[in-house]
């Protein structure tokens, strides 16, 4: 995914020239290509990731388009200020692209874990937030960023991660896409958790369970009419994200259902809870040990419909 999403900004950037790209102790070989044949428009900057999105800032204002990339928890935590001012206030278009959302960094240990990155960044107005399920969506994604108006923060995975999005609907920022109908339960979910989704619901079908699948690749803006169209006709609504359930997907969908008149529907979110994820290992196992998996998955749609 991470791959895909910078040979994508070279690509960008070999037609528009208004594209640069500003990097942050990324590692040798990160864009090769980049660096020697624009190297007026690459930017290495080293550990200083407040620095990098004040920079990409101003030459945003100076009418470029920034793509910025570096770890997600140093693009939220850290930068949470010069997100607000410089970019969420003005308006900015710089487009934040985060290492290891979620609980990639597992082997690294709780200060690396990208955990609340989403609920950070819904806070500041006029941010746009979209976590692509795998390769070939951020593909698609990422050649509708130029031209796009404000900034983006971009959630990616660890990469590798298996190929469960569809082409056949056009991919829209700020719009959810109806991966599958169902009349029992809804399953909402966003980023590679989608891939746990699709086969979740495809065992709950064959124990008799109707399950929708909403993936919500954008989560703010945020697509009220899909979610309401998805969870409408089912009893039970089921969100999963790898993320903690405060302020996330979860709590987006919770505050849209319950303000549109579905406050009676049963409601789950399945997520890391408030607290700090213990111990170390693969992203897989910390998942997994934060109830991240199928297993849990139907297990928890069982329980709330007996």
């Amino acid at each position: 995914m991470r791959p895909t999403s910078l040979n994508c900004v070279y690509d960008l950037a070999l037609k528009d020239e208004r594209v640069v790209f500003i990097g942050s102790d990324l590692g040798p070989g990160v864009l090769d290509d980049f660096k020697h044949n624009i190297p007026d428009r690459f930017f290495m900057e080293g550990v200083a990731e407040q620095h990098i999105v004040g920079m990409a800032a101003g030459l945003a204002l100076e009418g470029f388009i920034p793509y910025v990339n570096t770890i997600a928890t140093f693009l939220t935590r850290r930068c949470f200020e010069q997100n607000v001012i410089d970019l969420g206030l003005h308006k900015a278009n710089v487009r934040l692209i985060s290492n290891g959302g979620g609980t990639v960094y597992a082997p690294l240990g709780p200060t690396h874990l990208a955990i609340e990155d989403i609920a950070i960044m819904r806070t500041i107005p006029n941010m746009t937030i979209v976590s692509p399920a795998d390769a070939d969506e951020m593909k698609r994604f990422m050649m509708q960023t130029v031209d796009y108006e404000g900034p983006i923060y971009i959630r990616l995975g660890k990469g590798y991660d298996p190929i469960v999005s569809r082409d056949d609907i056009p991919f829209k920022i700020g719009k959810a896409i109806s991966m599958k109908e169902g009349t029992d339960v809804a399953l909402v979910t966003t980023g590679i958790s989608l891939a746990l989704v699709l086969e979740a619901a495809e065992s709950l079908e064959k124990k008799g369970i109707s399950c929708s699948v909403l993936h919500m690749h954008t989560i703010k803006p945020f697509d009220k009419e899909s979610l309401l169209n998805s969870c409408e006709k089912v009893s039970a609504i089921l969100t999963v994200e790898e993320h903690t359930i405060i302020g996330g997907l979860g709590s987006a969908c919770a505050e849209v259902l319950l303000e549109e008149g579905m406050g009676n529907k049963k409601f789950k979110r399945i997520g890391i809870n408030d607290v700090f994820p213990s111990g170390y290992g693969s992203q897989k196992e910390m998942m997994i040990r934060n109830g991240i998996s199928v297993e849990n998955i139907v297990k928890t749609i069982e329980k709330i419909l007996q």
